[in-house]
């Protein structure tokens, strides 16, 4: 994919060079953004709407009202000051769990789905001009934006306890289900501190999970929390991110792939340390 990225870039530049040289178009050659540091998010989702044609060039950054010429350090600085507001818990769109310390999309956000079309094209540009990014998404949006099932393995690894709950019922051997998990199919998300009800099937405050229904109810939850509760929202985020990353390129990647893309490399490759190191002494 960085080699796609490298040729559409230069491709880019070339054709704003020929609209300025030969049509009399001045045109960038640059997806060149200027930015207020206050208004970060609003500046660069209005001006990433408005560009949207020019987000296969190159990026650069400027801060407004600050000297500086963008030689990749403040495209870094924008796309980590960028996700940090956009990441941070205050802001509402992502919500975290304590125990995995990822994080998943907000049933309850009071945001419009533009921005998080922004936070796909942020990911998506981050990985077209090969910066790492601190976004602690799991394992499940990375399958899902190619379109690969997820299931109960996925949400042990977002959500454990709550995944670990799950297994426990199901893989419980008595009869009385009923009375020792006192569950009805209802799933339940927090909403600004109110716990906000959501019947799984018409009239699931009403019927108790049981021995015989339980595998329905858990693959009713599971399909809850990580497709349909957050449709409208990952919708968005998948499509700002395929507009930057969509093509045939992408086909050719597995999910684990395009986390390494984003997030980078986590393990310590010792050996290839070793065999590159010279001691001296």
């Amino acid at each position: 994919m960085a080699e796609d990225a490298k040729v559409q870039m230069h491709n880019r530049f070339k054709e704003a060079l020929f609209r300025t040289a030969i049509e009399g178009i001045v045109t960038d050659p640059f997806l060149s953004l200027h930015v207020r540091r206050d208004f970060l998010i609003e500046d660069s989702l209005n001006q990433l709407q408005s560009r949207h044609i020019d987000l296969k060039k190159k990026l650069k950054i400027v801060f407004l009202h600050e000297d500086g010429v963008d030689a990749g350090g403040l495209t870094k600085e924008w796309f980590l000051l960028l996700v940090r507001d956009l990441f941070h818990p205050l802001y509402g769109m992502f919500v975290f769990d304590e125990d995995s310390q990822l994080c998943w999309f907000n049933v309850a956000s009071l945001e419009n789905t533009e921005e998080y079309r922004l936070v796909g094209i942020v990911v998506g540009l981050a990985i077209y001009n090969s910066t790492i990014l601190d976004v602690p998404f799991p394992s499940a949006c990375y399958k899902k934006l190619l379109n690969q099932p997820v299931g109960l393995e996925d949400l042990k690894m977002l959500r454990p306890a709550l995944g670990r709950g799950l297994e426990q019922l199901l893989e419980y051997d008595g009869d009385d289900v009923e009375a020792v998990f006192c569950r009805d199919f209802v799933a339940e998300y927090d909403a600004w501190g109110a716990t906000v009800r959501v019947p799984l099937v018409p009239g699931g405050e009403s019927i108790p999970v049981t021995r015989r229904n339980r595998r329905d109810f858990v693959d009713r939850y599971v399909a809850w929390i990580l497709n349909d509760s957050i449709e409208k929202q990952f919708g968005a985020f998948r499509e700002g991110f395929y507009h930057v990353c969509g093509g045939n390129a992408l086909s050719l990647f597995q999910p684990e792939e395009i986390e390494l893309m984003v997030r980078g490399g986590s393990e310590l490759d010792v050996q290839g340390l070793e065999y590159v190191t010279e001691y001296e002494g």
